[in-house]
């Protein structure tokens, strides 16, 4: 869990996701791109995970909730296809830059359980991917490059801690060696 105060907790809360009104809203019109007029029942838009989740489980007079929050669309149907075909395949930094954060957070909100599977499943084999390219010396050059772009930020601390550590102990050999 991240802190609160985290810029991956911020970033992710701050990812939009889509939300279905379920009640007309006087003068709130403009989130649907029509400023005069009020937001009626039904009319989908995209909220920051924040401010959907808040109008998700607040209640109205008749208590409901004021909107139906939906799973983003880097955490569709399609992707976690994808991802169950091959996690290495998918670029997750195109699908959004804390995806895991943000299947967590939605994880939170809602009972997924084939989602964390999913999501555990791609975690693991990518990781040894991510190893693998750390532990080689050109890791961030060339091919490596391309293969950085994918990552999602916390797959990308993780190549950063795996690349460092095998730097480290190539250096601690070198020194061990000349003695």
């Amino acid at each position: 869990m991240s802190s609160y105060y985290s810029p991956s907790a911020l970033l992710t809360d701050a990812q939009k996701v889509p939300c279905t009104f379920t009640l007309t809203v006087p003068g709130l019109g403009y989130l649907d791109a029509t400023p005069e007029a009020d937001l009626a029942s039904g009319t989908k838009v995209s909220l920051p995970l924040w401010l959907g989740e808040m109008l998700a489980i607040s209640q109205n007079l008749s208590t409901s909730s004021l909107v139906k929050l939906d799973f983003p669309p880097a955490l569709s149907e399609r992707v976690l296809n994808a991802l169950k075909a091959d996690p290495r395949t998918v670029d997750l930094r195109q699908q959004a830059a804390n995806f895991y954060a943000l299947g967590i957070r939605m994880l939170d909100l809602f009972e997924h359980e084939e989602m964390g599977e999913v999501l555990t499943e791609t975690f693991k084999t990518r990781a040894a991917s991510i190893a693998d390219q750390a532990h080689n010396p050109r890791g961030a050059l060339g091919e490596g490059a391309d293969f950085l772009r994918g990552l999602d930020e916390s797959e990308r601390e993780l190549f950063k801690a795996a690349h460092d550590s095998s730097k480290a102990v190539r250096t601690w050999m070198a020194e061990i060696s000349k003695k």
